[in-house]
């Protein structure tokens, strides 16, 4: 027979990631007890995997108002990453020198015209460059480049020690982690949830958790949590396949053309991506997968045809319906959802934590988000989305 315990938080955070530790860290400035709980190794999933740019600019998004959230979070970066090293003695590895976006044939120069027109309108910060001033900002990129833009606004981080810095800092807080507790079931009460059971399988040792405050920031593994609770939440993974090498020469800063891009690490490192592939849960590095980044990165800057191989992964992660986040309250007076960011959940964490902190802290929040609430879908249970190639 199984045994069990039971445990009481302010706030339980089912979920380990980026999202759930910096929405955690936000909470412990209001007093809150805090647990988070993991079903595998916190920020172990598409956290780590990311290439970790912090880059509206470089992929400037519409509706008007999801790029002006993704732009206000950029901004919250440079205090959310001095904070996290603060707190936990350890670098992020954080770098503001800008993006550059390049075209290596006539659509994407018709793309790079209508992103600087359009930003520029804005009042962003973009250098349109000829073919010899982009050679002369970045050496050794490919003949073929034809123009390219400048974003200086555009910054990184090493995204994998963000994650590392990011889960003792929130230890330092006071924040509870507990790895390998995959939620099994919930405990309802009318519009409430009353307690959840986890544990590490379904035989072993279960636990009971208890909380008055519920935040599901699970990723992709945040559709099927849902279904718990008789909520049809449309997300499915979206793999995404990379690879990093030892280089002996520096690039000054992100390099990027469509979904292919190159990102300076620390350590003579340079990691390349990417793929966008709906394949399920499937986290495998596939031959085509590889070919597809590494020609990428090679029609961008030949010489990585030389670099030494370090290593390939790959990272879910989490795509709605519209590819939008999925931030608020739902059909639960207790439960907060904060998932769905898919390509932007490095990006977004600032700004998500200091929205989910609020409408746990004061009920509302100070930036408007009816267009992420988790009621805005409306497919029939079961039903996938027309867009999911897994089935």
């Amino acid at each position: 027979m199984a045994e069990e315990s039971s445990h009481t938080a302010d706030v339980l955070i089912i979920g380990g990631g980026i999202i759930g530790c910096s929405i955690a860290l936000r909470l412990t400035e209001g007093r809150l007890s805090v647990i988070i709980l993991d079903r595998g190794e916190p920020g172990a999933e598409a956290s780590s995997a990311a290439a970790g740019m912090l880059a509206p600019q470089g992929e400037m998004v519409e509706p008007r108002t999801f790029s002006d959230l993704c732009v206000t979070s950029r901004s919250l970066y440079p205090r959310f990453a001095a904070e996290i090293e603060e707190l936990s003695g350890q670098p992020v590895a954080y770098r503001s020198n800008g993006s550059l976006l390049v075209a290596l044939d006539e659509k994407q120069e018709t793309e790079l015209t209508e992103v600087y027109r359009q930003q520029t309108a804005r009042g962003f910060s973009l250098q349109q460059l000829t073919t010899p001033e982009v050679h002369r900002h970045v050496s050794g990129l490919s003949p073929q480049i034809r123009s390219g833009l400048f974003a200086p606004g555009d910054h990184w981080v090493d995204s994998e020690r963000l994650m590392r810095a990011l889960l003792v800092a929130c230890r330092h807080a006071g924040v509870r982690i507990e790895a390998g507790q995959a939620v099994r079931k919930f405990k309802l009460k009318n519009d409430r949830i009353e307690s959840l059971e986890a544990g590490s399988d379904t035989a072993g040792h279960a636990a009971t958790y208890t909380a008055r405050t519920y935040i599901l920031a699970a990723g992709c593994w945040s559709g099927e949590l849902a279904t718990l609770l008789g909520i049809n939440l449309p997300l499915v993974p979206c793999r995404g396949q990379m690879m990093e090498f030892e280089t002996p020469r520096k690039l000054p800063c992100v390099v990027r053309a469509g979904l292919h891009y190159l990102v300076p690490r620390p350590e003579q490192r340079l990691l390349i991506g990417t793929t966008a592939e709906y394949v399920g849960y499937d986290k495998a590095v596939t031959g085509e997968g590889l070919r597809s980044v590494l020609q990428g990165a090679m029609n961008l800057v030949p010489f990585v045809a030389g670099l030494h191989f370090r290593r390939a992964w790959a990272g879910l992660r989490p795509d709605s319906t519209d590819h939008l986040p999925i931030l608020g309250y739902g059909e639960f007076e207790n439960l907060v959802f904060s998932t769905g960011h898919f390509r932007n959940g490095i990006l977004l964490a600032p700004v998500t934590a200091e929205i989910i902190a609020e409408l746990v802290l004061k009920g509302s929040a100070s930036r408007p988000i009816e267009a992420y609430r988790p009621t805005r879908f409306s497919l029939p249970p079961g039903e996938p989305p027309p867009w999911d190639h897994t089935s």
